[in-house]
C-alpha cells in the first residue's frame, strides 16, 4: 500500500464519521465508498473496515437487511425536534422547493434566449449579407434586361408548332418501330441463328444501340 493510500486509510474513520453525521441519512458501504473515494482517495476495504470499527465503538449504528448492511449516524447525539420545528422545516422545504423551481424555469428561459442570440447574425454579418443580396439582385435585374432586349424570342405559335411536330414524329417513330419489330419477329421464327446475329448480318441498329428511347406520349 502506498504512503498516501495508507494515510487515507488511517484517517478513514474520522472522515466517514463526519460524513455520516453531516448527511444524517443511511448509507451502504458501497455508497460511502462511491461518495468519498474521489475526494479522499479511500479504498473499498478501508471504508468497510472503518464502518465496522465505528459501529463496534458505538459511534454509528448499523442494521442488516438480508446480505447488506446499512450504516447511519447515532440519532441520540442529535437534539430532539418538536412537532412545531418539523412543521417549520416542512414549510421551509416547500418554500425553498418553489424557489428552486422558479430559478430553474428562469434559467431555462435565459438559456433559450442565449441560444437565440448566439445563433442570430451580428450587425457586420447582417450588413455583409444585405450587400451580397443587393449584388445578386443587380445581377438578376441585368440578366432580365438582356433577355427582354433579345430579338430571338420564340412566339407561342412557334412553340405550339414545335410541340405538334414532336408529337407527329414520335407517333411515326413508334409506328415504324412496331412494324419493324413485328417483321423481324416473323423472320426470326425460321431463322437458324440468334436475334443479335440476324441484326448484325442485316445491319439493323436499335434504339438501345444509340442509347435513345421514345419520349412519353
Amino acid at each position: 500500500m502506498s504512503k498516501s493510500r495508507a494515510e487515507a486509510a488511517a484517517g478513514a474513520p474520522g472522515i466517514i464519521l463526519r460524513y455520516l453525521q453531516e448527511q444524517n441519512r443511511p448509507y451502504s458501504a458501497q455508497d460511502v465508498f462511491g461518495n468519498l473515494q474521489k475526494e479522499h482517495g479511500l479504498g473499498k476495504a478501508a471504508v468497510v473496515k472503518a464502518l465496522d470499527q465505528l459501529a463496534q465503538q458505538g459511534k454509528i449504528k448499523e442494521k442488516t437487511y438480508g446480505k447488506q448492511k446499512i450504516y447511519f449516524a447515532d440519532q441520540d447525539q442529535f437534539d430532539t425536534v418538536s412537532d412545531a420545528d418539523l412543521h417549520s422545516l416542512d414549510a421551509s422545504i416547500v418554500a425553498l422547493s418553489a424557489k428552486v423551481q422558479g430559478l430553474q424555469q428562469s434559467c431555462r428561459h435565459m438559456e433559450a434566449e442565449l441560444k437565440e442570440l448566439t445563433s442570430a447574425l451580428t450587425t457586420p454579418e447582417m450588413q455583409k449579407e444585405i450587400q451580397e443580396l443587393k449584388e445578386e439582385c443587380a445581377r438578376y435585374t441585368e440578366r432580365l434586361k438582356t433577355i427582354k432586349a433579345a430579338t430571338n424570342h420564340v412566339t407561342p405559335e412557334e412553340k405550339e408548332k414545335v410541340y405538334r411536330d414532336k408529337q407527329k414524329y414520335c407517333k411515326e417513330w413508334r409506328k415504324r418501330k412496331r412494324m419493324t419489330t413485328e417483321l423481324c419477329d416473323a423472320i426470326l421464327e425460321g431463322y437458324p441463328k440468334s436475334k443479335q446475329q440476324f441484326f448484325e448480318e442485316v445491319g439493323i441498329e436499335t434504339d438501345e444501340d444509340h442509347n435513345v428511347s421514345l419520349p412519353d406520349p
